[in-house]
């Protein structure tokens, strides 16, 4: 299918058409959940062939973020892959820079801060499109384990497998949490407070995860000391693979449990139970050469790939010191 198609965004789920897809990021369902949670502001792109045909779609989520000191707030958006497409759609990246240029236009009027592109399907979709559109790539790792022909355990080293043996002997345990228990409560503050020195991350509302907590497509697990949260991490299943969102821990607190460990060891055992193929961390740290985020991770028996992450910033000339130190 190579005729021209035309892109609408939509901002009210009562404004939503009915459309399904097997791919959480750009689904109704987290469409939904981001319009009732603070802080939060989904858009749908839709594409639409001169039949009034609904041939691709793509959601893009903006997060409102306040600060103590200047510019004292402002906003971000993230786009999660590129979206999802009618199996006759030949034309995906000319679709595709349809759905980034209609975004990048809306946004650029709200004074969103930066557009922020990950987790494509391959290093280059898209690259002169992106480019085209003001956008500059920074390399970066992607992490997944393979479930699939070993289990996760085989592939574990004998010194992780052994803290993991401590941890479980002195109390540490792990539970999938419900949207209305004190587990939740205790896992979002934990991730709130994690998160609140972080670069680059995002504190979001505890409104977000209880609505999460519900879908059956999201699993928030927790991993307790004496009916303490000590570590946490919310993963999406779908598609036939696990993605691993958000981590957290009390890792100096309690570092003779290995909270991070544990609770990572238990999303990945869960994954593969339910036959799940891959675990994908969608956030491996900085794109740094040195990274304990990146080799913690790595020491699970994960395989790291080379992707780009792609960036628009709002003031030009920062746009372009960034394009120039990256990648000159």
């Amino acid at each position: 299918m190579k005729e021209e198609v035309s892109v609408s965004l939509i901002t009210k789920a009562s404004d939503l058409p009915d459309i399904i897809c097997d791919d959480f990021f750009h689904s109704v369902e987290l469409f939904k959940i981001l319009e009732v949670t603070p802080k939060q502001k989904p858009y749908m792109a839709l594409a639409i062939d001169g039949q009034g045909r609904i041939v691709a779609h793509l959601l893009a989520v903006v997060s409102y973020h306040h600060l103590l000191l200047p510019p004292f707030a402002y906003s971000h958006c993230h786009i999660y892959g590129e979206g999802v497409y009618a199996p006759e759609v030949e034309n995906k990246e000319e679709i595709f820079s349809l759905f980034v240029k209609a975004i990048t236009d809306e946004l650029t009027h709200k004074l969103c801060l930066f557009i922020e592109i990950s987790d494509l399907s391959s290093k280059m979709f898209g690259y002169a499109k992106l480019r085209e559109n003001g956008y500059f790539p920074i390399q970066w790792q992607k992490i997944h384990n393979s479930l699939h022909s070993k289990s996760p355990y085989e592939r574990l080293p004998q010194k992780l497998r052994d803290k993991l043996s401590i941890a479980e002997q002195r109390g540490a345990k792990a539970e999938i949490v419900n949207s209305d228990s004190k587990e939740l409560q205790q896992a979002v503050k934990l991730m709130r407070h994690y998160f609140r020195l972080k670069p680059r991350r995002t504190v979001r509302n505890s409104k977000l995860f209880e609505h999460l907590a519900t879908s059956k497509q999201c699993k928030i697990f927790a991993t307790k000391y004496k009916n303490r949260v000590i570590g946490t991490c919310v993963c999406f299943f779908f598609g036939g693979n696990a993605y691993m969102w958000q981590l957290a821990s009390l890792r100096k607190s309690f570092m003779m449990l290995y909270p991070a460990s544990y609770t990572v060891w238990s999303a990945l055992k869960y994954a593969h139970e339910q036959g799940f193929a891959h675990m994908y961390f969608l956030d491996a740290g900085l794109p740094f050469k040195r990274n304990p985020m990146r080799e913690f991770i790595l020491n699970f028996g994960g395989k790291q790939v080379a992707e780009y992450r792609w960036f628009r910033i709002q003031i030009p000339w920062i746009g372009k010191f960034m394009d120039w130190f990256y990648n000159e």
